[in-house]
């Protein structure tokens, strides 16, 4: 059995925690302590996963300020007491592997912490640790990308002992997004995407508690953590009040946990009969299981979700950053999804879109690892036993 720490620091949506959650639900032979730094989530773990509370900690949305969750705090005494607490659970714990989503391609704002911890782990002061990198398939474009890829390559190469890249190196491979990854020096390894295994036979029973009648059409839209979602969600809505003259339309609008307050009740007054408008569901999957149509934005975890549940998909990929535009590019080739543009959300042709989406009976099977979770678990277990 191996014991393992598993940090995570999300703060601008919960796909980082979410992938993460997956994978230490995976790991279910050993004993794992899951540290999050975020806005509280609720969140079912297995017995085997302990969960470690940092106070929260999120950044504004140019990812350059620590913003504190609590604001009777500042940000120096959250950052000195997550500090204690973690160097306090590597003392108690004592792990085999520490393993680290994103840093040091991303959060680097979050060194204060991990830095220390990984120096430490160096100089042997927890026993034999091996620290590992947790990445996900695509990364976003930095202001500076020559002093970017230089700090990353010194942190990964001095700091930790292997890279595990979630994606499918056939669709997405590191140096399309990583100029220098033949610099790497540590090992690296592909480990397929990780996502969440839809339930067999949920759609039926999902359709018969929500009351939908088998010549109704289901449509599930959703938004990721939520932030950056309010014009793509307003449209599906405004799209779907059109549809109903002509199609006997369901629809259920999962806004995200992150949606600014104002957003969320502009969306909110457009419900009403077969427009259901929420923040979050845990059963997500079982909805999209369930739908004739997915509309929603294009992050690593709901692409995932739409490939493993072959539900027909329209995705919006979110304009800020080459990362949601790149997935659901390579994925719109497969026949995986159809890609929006900014002027489909005018609600009579994205009505129009959604019509054509509806009559589409499943996606096409596409040759893509979607054994992340499964894989990592078993890539971590062969490392310990070499």
């Amino acid at each position: 059995m191996m014991k393992i720490i598993f940090y995570c620091q999300y703060v601008f949506g919960i796909g980082h925690l979410f992938r993460s959650l997956e994978i230490v639900r995976a790991l279910s032979n050993h004993e794992v302590a899951l540290v999050v730094g975020g806005p509280e989530v609720e969140i079912d773990l297995p017995d085997h996963v302990k969960l470690l509370r940092l106070p929260a900690l999120y950044m504004d949305e140019k990812y350059t300020t620590l913003i504190p969750a609590n604001p009777e705090w500042s940000v120096a005494q959250i950052q000195r007491q997550r500090k204690e607490m973690l160097f306090a659970l590597f003392e108690q714990f004592r792990p085999d592997i520490f393993i680290v989503e994103l840093f040091p391609f991303g959060r680097t704002i979050f060194g204060f912490e991990l830095l220390p911890v990984l120096k430490a782990i160096r100089k042997g002061l927890f026993g034999a640790v091996k620290n590992v990198c947790s990445l996900r398939d695509v990364l976003v474009e930095k202001r500076d990308p020559i002093e970017y890829e230089e700090r990353v390559l010194h942190g990964l190469n001095e700091l930790f002992d292997f890279l595990l890249i979630h994606s499918d190196g056939e669709l997405l491979s590191l140096d399309e997004t990583f100029s220098r990854s033949s610099e790497i020096s540590i090992p690296i390894s592909y480990t397929g995407f990780v996502t969440k295994k839809s339930a067999r036979g949920s759609g039926k029973k999902n359709r018969e508690m929500l009351g939908i009648s088998p010549e109704e059409k289901l449509i599930v839209a959703s938004a990721g953590g939520g932030r950056s979602g309010y014009k793509l969600l307003s449209s599906v809505v405004d799209a779907c009040h059109l549809l109903r003259d002509s199609i006997s339309v369901e629809l259920e609008v999962f806004c995200g946990l992150f949606m600014d307050n104002n957003a969320f009740t502009r969306i909110t007054a457009k419900s009403g009969p077969g427009v259901n408008v929420t923040r979050f569901s845990k059963h997500f999957l079982d909805y999209l299981q369930t739908a004739d149509l997915s509309v929603s934005m294009a992050g690593y975890n709901t692409c995932m979700n739409i490939l493993t549940t072959k539900v027909p998909a329209l995705v919006w990929p979110f304009s800020g950053d080459q990362e949601q535009g790149l997935r659901a590019e390579r994925l719109s080739r497969l026949g995986a999804m159809t890609v929006l543009k900014d002027e489909d959300l005018q609600p009579e042709r994205l009505a129009a879109m959604i019509e054509q989406g509806l009559a589409t009976k499943s996606q096409p099977s596409v040759s893509i690892d979607l054994n992340g979770a499964l894989n990592t678990a078993n890539w971590l277990e062969s490392l310990i036993k070499q």
